[in-house]
């Protein structure tokens, strides 16, 4: 099978070689080439055809965002950006996703030589995630695995015996949770964005860095008619709300009396990810049983599949985003492949069916 070819654009020499040396380790992986600045990468682009470029957010006489929405433009391609863990970073990197960035790599303020290579893995997979993207979604101009063994939900919140979760009483509101990975920033944006402030509450849980979920809610809150927030531990879980689990904790909902409540966990990783969208769909079945929709959107790997089964276990009424639409249809086609629902809707078309079903 013929190797994702990688271009390598960071002005930085050090960071250049680090990445190409973490690069060219995976045998399924070769860097062709590498450039310092975007007007380098240009020509390089045209001469090497590479299958996926790296392209570093702050470089001299062009920045990386720039750049990349010219290149989303005349030669859309899979792109990984590369940056710091800073406000400002997260900030630049969301714009980054917006334009048709595949995903991002966190790279470390401080002796980049010694510490870059702990991210080997991540900068791997988010690579090769990249060059299976779906890149005519890229191309419009409208997160960390881990190498420990792989665990379920189970290390957080122990799966109820089916039969003994308590049947819910039907009530006029009910809440939506939802969860994403790759490509599920924007996902999530758009659907939000299309809700009216009369919407359920939301909870979501997507796979994103400490540093960046708070800046994706305020960037979100500021686009939608709902009150978007990064979510806290306690909070009451209210219509025209919805709540962005916060980089590396996992949330949860609890029910308390006729209330719902946002519960945040610092359990170990689930699935390999803290946040776990399997988590969350657990603590959903447990405490809404029926009250509850179940939304998969597009995202790398297995997480949240067997949660979702769960919660149509206990009577939720799930859906996932459709292939067509989906960045990467990994997570919503496992959901598929298991049994945890059938019904695939385009993107475009789950804000209208959230409202549907609300006022069903």
């Amino acid at each position: 099978m013929a190797k994702i070819t990688v271009l390598v654009v960071d002005d930085s020499a050090l960071v250049r070689k680090v990445l190409s040396d973490v690069l060219n380790s995976d045998p399924g992986i070769e860097v062709v080439g590498t450039a310092i600045d975007p007007f380098h990468a240009r020509e390089k682009i045209k001469k090497l055809k590479p299958d996926v470029l790296t392209l570093d957010v702050e470089m001299p006489r062009m920045d990386g965002v720039t750049f990349l929405k010219n290149l989303m433009r005349l030669h859309p391609m899979p792109v990984v950006m590369v940056s710091t863990l800073t406000e400002k970073g997260a900030q630049v990197t969301l714009e980054a996703l917006e334009l048709g960035a595949v995903d991002f790599v966190s790279k470390p303020k401080i002796d980049i030589s010694n510490t870059l290579g702990n991210y080997a893995e991540e900068i791997i997979e988010k690579v090769k995630i990249a060059a299976a993207a779906n890149i005519h979604l890229l191309a419009r101009t409208k997160p960390a695995l881990n190498n420990s063994e792989k665990l379920t939900a189970d290390v957080v919140l122990k799966k109820q015996i089916l039969g003994s979760i308590p049947s819910h009483l039907k009530t006029t509101d009910k809440i939506v949770a939802m969860g994403s990975s790759t490509g599920g920033t924007e996902a999530v944006k758009d659907i939000l964005v299309a809700l009216p402030a009369s919407s359920p509450g939301i909870v979501i849980t997507q796979h994103i860095p400490a540093a960046f979920s708070k800046a994706f809610a305020e960037r979100v809150n500021r686009l939608s008619a709902l009150e978007v927030c990064e979510a806290e531990d306690g909070q009451q879980i209210l219509p025209g709300h919805a709540y962005i689990a916060p980089g590396g904790q996992h949330l949860l909902v609890e029910r308390s009396g006729a209330r719902f409540y946002c519960r945040l966990n610092d359990g170990p990783l689930v699935s390999r990810h803290k946040p776990s969208v399997d988590v969350l769909f657990r603590s959903v079945a447990q405490s809404l049983g029926g009250n509850a929709i179940g939304i998969m959107l597009t995202g790398m790997g297995d997480d949240g599949a067997k949660g979702m089964l769960e919660m149509k276990e206990a009577g939720a009424f799930n859906f996932v985003q459709d292939e067509a639409s989906s960045v990467v249809w990994g997570m919503p086609g496992q959901a598929i492949k298991i049994g945890a629902t059938e019904l695939q809707l385009p993107l475009n078309s789950i804000a209208g069916k959230i409202l549907e079903l609300a006022q069903s």
